[in-house]
């Protein structure tokens, strides 16, 4: 199990770091992350939702903890994040079948 609060915190001075070596990199990260959580027709609560299924699918820790805290903000309970998380694992147990198939299709294009 992670220390969050530690991970929070260690993550958080490697972006300040990585803000001095880069910083355009960061204001057009920054910009883009502003972009994404302005939204019209969605609310904190399904945003949240739509954010930690993506970030268990492509496994990113750091998404992962801002995105839990924001859940927590936003009044998300254990239950909703709970059924959101079990898209994410179909659309991961989807996409191995998908790619498995695809093997399929290399072994039949082989000579």
């Amino acid at each position: 199990m992670e220390d969050w609060d530690s991970y929070n915190g260690a993550l958080r001075e490697r972006g300040k770091e990585f803000a001095v070596l880069h910083p355009e990199a960061v204001k057009g990260f920054s910009a883009l992350s502003r972009g994404a959580s302005t939204t019209k027709h969605l609310d904190a609560k399904t945003r949240e939702l739509i954010a930690l299924a993506v970030a268990v699918t492509t496994r990113c820790q750091g998404c992962i903890d801002a995105h839990a805290r924001k859940a927590q903000a936003a009044g998300l309970t254990k239950e909703e994040i709970a059924e959101a998380l079990g898209v994410a694992i179909a659309l991961n147990a989807g996409a191995a079948m998908t790619y498995s198939l695809h093997v399929l299709d290399a072994m039949d294009g082989l000579g």
